[in-house]
């Protein structure tokens, strides 16, 4: 049999035709598989060589041929796996032995492989037409029977490791000629007609799948233009040839039985998609255009069914097309798409929607890019459209028809996904919401614009956003929704949007709320947003409506406010005006909390304060009025609350910055308290109020405080007041308003113009009377309140001057203590400050050379006022407290006169705390007079300087009998 046969190795050279004779006896020999010569059994590489001969000889017999070398080629490929699991030493014992249970020996089955490769291409090459296809099925439904037989073998690695899969049997001498045998096949048919190749390469990819996955990953490398678009091409033959209806594309599995060859479609290209997406993308957008040409045939209909069914398999061929599909959705290309399906059947048109809502629920690739298309395309935005791009109805019924499914389709993945088949397994991913993730801040502004049903869709579609990716995307929604609403139809937003998930999302306002201080903290909001965020909240807050509408939640949103009071309170320092005056509208209208740390409380009422003079000065009566407000409500948190803001307003109030506000003339510090830059343009009382309202000194004693920069220069002089009388006027009365307001522990309504009028704390009188002494004489602050005696008196000379030019620069003063005055008996603390103010003036009405007290008219004013002040106070008897009213017609010396008889009574029934009594029935302290003993020896002056003048003070006389 060897000689009819060429030596391995060699080329095959022309030999004349076979006899019947000799043919007859090889194919007896083929059949039997015995020498027809010696009678002996013929081993395996003879009977290959045997069916070889007949595979040149005899035509009829190629396909017995082909079928026997199979056996050798499986022998040779279990040769080469037993080598590899004995470390190489099986070919060489198979050698020794000559032959393996009647098998050669490896290296014998090699020459055979290699010379039925030779045999093989010698047809193809010759004649590829009639060869090619036979060889083509052969080589690669052998590879495919090799792969799935060997499979579990040990050492053979598992299907998923594609590439060391590939390097075992690219290592096999057999496995390695069939894929040579087939590529060169391929090579051969790809001008002329490659589908029957392909289709060999689905059938077998259908049969042997996962396993066979090597081989097309090697064939998709080697012609990765040819494989994708003939496995394309197949797949739809073969998809138009089954008749798969829409309906089954949701069902992968009943389609896989209807159409068999559509997984191995899918499979082929998704190993192709790593190295080849590009190819694949340009393919599959080809055959989408192509399909809606004029000349529609049945493949051009099937079409898209069919790239739709590709995307419901492979969610990486959905990824690889998605963006670039919606990208070429042109005005045109949509009225073809309408022009193709509008004579399908209302029930096939239904299926292909629901197709693709569950290919859009599926999709994460360009998912925003997607949602933009869609509502554009349903209801475009106010612009113009170009001309000639107009749409037809039916595509925007079709975009409006899939959103509504989109929505409703998501609504039951989100709300579905808390109850999972398997207690275990983890809820069901959206992918299309998990991209939308990223996009929160463009639905938000997209939502704000108020169009249409546009708003209303994406409204739902945040609330299933928020749901699905809760707390983070639920509190992102709400804070932009706040931060960049400008109207309350657009703040109502808003509030639905908690509506909606506060039945399903616990503790959202609190961390909500979190993000608005964090964002504001990081320094990721501009200003004007985040006065605006302040704004809407407040305005939220006070929003009114009935059970489930925005008051439910202005009120838990207050509450949750009420916690930040802290971070709130330090805004009120920011640069910024707007901010400042937007935290403060904020402030002044949610509820502050019942419990504030002392530390935090004192931080707030600085920041007040503070921004009350900045508003004062800047004339703004509305934010002036939320300023004022806050005040108040923080006087009421607590006594100490109200101690500390009445101290620091009235400290701020005398301070060098703020007293010019008041027509005070004190010296200022380079733009304190102004807003103005002064030599300079330092104010060190502003950079420490920031630096230790952002900084919590309260656990220790230890502070650092902010000390100048050397080099600045002298501090600049007290220039003349520039303010005119009425806004002097005016700014007075608002300060005395708001302390008023505050010393009644920030009881609302309106105050009467008049500061005297009685309803003042006591307490908080107290406290202002405190904050004076402490303000105009610091050194004198918790003295003795008795009256000093005359050797006393004369030792504080310099201290009483000092007093006097400090009422005479500020005149805030005086109102400042007529307030004290009517929060009796608090006027008795500002003792130091009354009998120094008393014995200068006394001193000046001594010295005077005036004919006429009208020739100095402040004392003259500051006498009056301070007679009228210990008067109201209840310090004097009614007797001696009238004596003011009639200074303006006496004599300085007349003056002195009286005012000395003043400093006699007070010596003699000092003005003490202890000689008032309570009474409950009228809620007031009174102090009576009659228990110092006779005020008579007090009058003695007072009745001779009205008999002096009573051409003139005749009428006046009964008010000062006692």
């Amino acid at each position: 049999m060897s000689a009819l046969c060429d030596p391995p190795g060699a080329a095959s050279p022309p030999r004349p035709p076979l006899s019947a004779q000799e043919l007859g006896q090889e194919v007896k020999a083929f059949l039997s598989g015995v020498d027809p010569v010696h009678g002996t059994k013929l081993s395996l590489k003879d009977h290959a060589r045997c069916a070889l001969l007949l595979l040149r000889s005899l035509p009829p017999a190629r396909h017995a041929a082909l079928e026997h070398l199979r056996a050798v080629f499986d022998e040779q490929v279990c040769s080469h796996l037993l080598e590899r699991e004995n470390g190489g030493t099986t070919t060489t014992t198979m050698a020794a032995l000559g032959t393996c249970g009647g098998r050669t020996a490896g290296c014998g089955l090699e020459e055979v492989v290699q010379e039925v490769q030779r045999v093989l291409t010698e047809f193809v090459r010759a004649n590829p037409k009639a060869w090619a296809p036979v060889v083509s099925a052969w080589s690669i439904d052998l590879m495919g029977q090799l792969s799935s037989k060997y499979a579990g073998r040990h050492g053979v690695p598992h299907a998923s490791s594609l590439n060391e899969l590939l390097q075992l049997w690219m290592s096999c001498k057999a496995t390695r000629t069939l894929m040579e045998i087939y590529t060169q096949c391929l090579s051969a048919m790809i001008g002329g007609c490659p589908d029957a190749c392909v289709d060999a390469l689905l059938d077998t990819s259908v049969q042997h799948s996962p396993h066979f996955d090597w081989v097309v990953a090697h064939i998709g490398s080697s012609f990765p233009n040819t494989i994708i678009n003939r496995v394309l091409s197949c797949g739809l033959k073969d998809f138009c040839a089954h008749g798969a209806a829409p309906g089954d594309l949701l069902f992968p599995v009943a389609a896989d039985k209807r159409v068999p060859k559509i997984a191995s479609v899918v499979g082929i290209l998704g190993h192709l998609a790593s190295r080849h997406s590009g190819s694949i993308k340009q393919e599959l957008l080809r055959m989408f255009h192509e399909s809606l040409g004029p000349a529609r045939d049945q493949h051009q209909k099937a079409t898209v069914p069919f790239l739709l069914q590709l995307a419901v398999m492979s969610p990486a061929l959905l990824g690889t097309i998605s963006s670039e599909l919606v990208d070429s959705l042109k005005p045109n290309v949509l009225n073809q798409l309408h022009q193709h399906f509008v004579s399908l059947p209302r029930e096939d048109l239904e299926n292909m929607v629901s197709i693709v809502v569950h290919l859009i629920c599926q999709t994460s690739a360009g998912a925003y890019r997607i949602l933009q298309f869609l509502v554009n395309t349903a209801m475009p935005a106010s612009v113009i459209t170009p001309p000639g791009l107009t749409l037809h109805d039916g595509v925007r019924e079709a975009c409006d028809r899939v959103i509504q499914l989109l929505l409703l389709n998501l609504q039951k993945l989100v709300y579905n996904r808390g109850t999972p088949n398997l207690a275990d397994s983890p809820p069901r991913p959206v992918p299309f919401l998990d991209a939308l993730k990223s996009h929160v801040r463009e639905l938000c502004v997209e939502t704000l614009r108020l169009e249409r049903k546009r708003f209303l869709w994406q409204h739902q579609l945040l609330g299933l956003l928020a749901v699905y990716s809760a707390p983070h995307c639920a509190t992102d929604a709400l804070f932009f929704l706040l931060t960049l609403a400008r109207t309350q139809e657009e703040l109502a937003l808003a509030t639905q949007l908690y509506a909606v998930l506060s039945s399903c999302l616990v503790d959202l306002l609190p961390a909500t709320v979190k993000t608005c201080v964090c964002q504001i903290h990081a320094g990721r909001l501009p200003e004007p947003q985040m006065a605006q965020l302040f704004r809407n909240l407040a305005l939220v807050v006070q929003w009114e409506g009935g059970e489930g509408g925005p008051a439910a939640m202005g009120v838990q949103l207050g509450a949750v406010l009420a916690r930040h009071l802290h971070d709130f309170g330090q805004l009120l320092l920011h640069r910024s005006p707007e901010v400042a005056e937007a935290a403060c509208l904020l402030l002044s209208v949610c509820p502050l909390p019942r419990a504030v740390p002392p530390a935090h409380l004192l931080a707030a009422v600085r920041s007040a304060v503070h921004q009350f003079f900045v508003v004062l000065r800047r004339r703004n009566p509305a934010n002036l009025c939320y300023s004022g407000r806050l005040l108040a409500r923080l006087s009421a948190v607590s006594p100490a609350a109200a101690k500390a803001v009445l101290q620091q307003l009235v400290e701020g109030a005398l301070r060098g910055g703020n007293a010019e506000l008041f027509g005070g003339s004190g010296e200022k510090t380079g733009g304190e308290e102004t807003g103005e830059e002064g030599n300079g343009g330092v104010s060190l009382l502003d950079i420490n109020r920031r630096f230790t309202a952002a900084v919590n000194f309260s656990g220790g004693v230890w502070s650092v405080f902010h000390a100048g920069v050397i080099g600045r220069g002298l501090k600049p002089a007290a220039g003349p007041g520039e303010r005119a009388p009425e806004e002097l006027a005016h700014n007075t009365q608002t300060f005395l308003s708001l302390l008023l307001r505050c010393c009644r522990g920030g009881r609302s309504g309106e105050t009467p113009p008049n500061p005297s009028v009685t309803g003042i704390n006591p307490e908080a009188a107290k406290a202002v009377a405190a904050a004076l002494v402490e303000s105009v004489c610091p050194e004198a602050a918790g003295g003795e309140l008795v009256w000093p005696p005359e050797e006393q008196a004369r030792g504080t000379v310099e201290r009483d001057l000092r007093i006097c030019r400090r009422f005479r620069d500020h005149p805030l003063l005086f109102p400042l203590l007529r307030l004290v005055a009517a929060g009796r008996p608090a006027l008795c603390y500002c003792s130091v400050l009354l009998r120094g103010l008393l014995a200068s003036l006394m001193a000046y009405w001594e010295a005077c050379r005036e004919s006429r007290t009208a020739g100095s008219p402040w004392h003259l004013q500051a006498s009056c006022s301070l007679v009228a002040c210990m008067a109201e106070g209840s310090l004097l008897p009614p007797v001696l407290g009238n004596m003011h009213e009639i200074f303006h017609q006496l004599a300085p010396f007349e003056v002195h006169l009286l005012l000395l008889s003043i400093w006699d009574y007070l010596r003699d029934n000092s003005p003490l705390p202890q000689k008032f009594t309570f009474q409950a029935e009228r809620g007031v302290f009174l102090r009576d007079f009659s228990r110092d003993g006779d005020v008579g020896k007090h009058l003695a002056v007072l009745h001779s300087v009205l008999h002096k003048n009573i051409h003139r003070l005749g009428l006046l006389a009964g008010r000062f009998r006692p």
